[in-house]
């Protein structure tokens, strides 16, 4: 039931926002009553937090699914286009709110969840750069924190929503822009040719 619950509250915390989603309401949509909900959940901000790393758990489950045998350039594109297939689908009130209003849980769950993600993307880019696809003289960490800026102030802010992009216009004319400029000639050649083909999901789409 507990696991149930996290699923189900995960669905109506990104569809709705976290505000929205006031204690009836949840146990109104949930199908349970509230003392179902306080049997396995002190209060609305443990069930929260629980949520975020169920979330953040099949995020990094996607990411390990991605085929590590290509180009690390054209790796490194596919995290981020899933990245941002994912979060384009999520209330953008999610993101605000759990940051204006839960600012001490965000940095609680960042601070245990993040090494394991940022790990995961410095193997990919140090991994380029050994197999040439990357350029020697970046810093991986300093790339990588450029991207996530970048990321998230296309998906998650206001930035960019005035543009009224479609996702993959939105991953090639921000992210895409800058993976290739981490890219050596040879993992430009790479990585455009993966992107004038096939993106991850199947769909096929053209570069600009």
């Amino acid at each position: 039931m507990k696991e149930e619950i996290l699923q189900k509250s995960l669905k109506l915390f990104l569809k709705h926002g976290i505000r929205e989603m006031s204690n009836q309401k949840l146990v109104e949509w949930l199908g349970i009553s509230t003392k179902t909900v306080y049997k396995y959940f002190k209060n609305k901000e443990e069930l929260l937090e629980q949520v975020l790393h169920l979330y953040h758990k099949q995020q990094y489950e996607m990411l390990e699914n991605l085929s590590a045998e290509q180009n690390a350039a054209c790796l490194f594109f596919d995290v981020w286009h899933m990245a941002i297939k994912t979060e384009y689908k999520i209330n953008k009130d999610f993101y605000e709110e759990l940051y204006h209003y839960y600012p001490e849980l965000e940095k609680k769950v960042e601070k245990a969840i993040g090494k394991k993600f940022v790990q995961f993307f410095l193997s990919i880019i140090r991994e380029g750069v050994e197999q040439g696809s990357f350029r020697e003289d970046i810093l991986p960490e300093v790339a990588l924190r450029s991207i996530l800026v970048l990321h998230r102030a296309a998906v998650r802010g206001e930035l960019f929503k005035s543009f009224r992009l479609p996702v993959n216009d939105l991953l090639l004319n921000t992210t895409a822009l800058c993976i290739r400029g981490l890219c050596t000639e040879e993992g430009i050649t790479a990585l455009d040719e993966h992107i004038r083909t096939i993106n991850p999901a199947g769909e096929v789409f053209t570069a600009k």
